[in-house]
């Protein structure tokens, strides 16, 4: 069986890596929506509001390792942050349902994992 929890969370970021002048660069902020998926059944209640929790009505620059806080890095962030927790996490989707925007993260491949050059790539 494979069953979600999603939460939506309130916070504002800039991308430092938006070009001078870009509406990107200077501080704005997004509803989001995140759903996280797990394989199984194990309770996701606690370690889902506990992830919310760190997110929201937050500068998400200012979270520890979301200093460029792109949809790619939440995602990224949420499983690092969650699959310890919790055994059979499957995906992490992050979305600005107001851009109509997301990211479906399923984990890292291997010990793929995105390096500092392409993650520059990510606005």
């Amino acid at each position: 069986m494979r069953v979600y929890k999603e939460f939506f969370f309130e916070a504002a970021h800039l991308l430092p890596s938006a070009a001078p002048g870009h509406p990107n660069a200077r501080v704005h902020g997004h509803s989001f929506r995140a759903r996280v998926t797990i394989d199984g059944e194990p309770d996701i209640e606690a370690a889902v509001a506990e992830a919310r929790d760190a997110l929201d009505h937050r500068f998400l620059n200012d979270v520890e390792g979301l200093q460029s806080p792109t949809l790619e890095r939440i995602a990224i962030w949420l499983w690092d942050r969650l699959h310890n927790r919790l055994p059979g996490l499957a995906e992490i989707q992050v979305a600005r349902d107001s851009c109509h925007e997301g990211c479906i993260y399923t984990g890292p491949r291997g010990d793929k994992r995105p390096r500092a050059a392409e993650q520059a790539q990510w606005r």
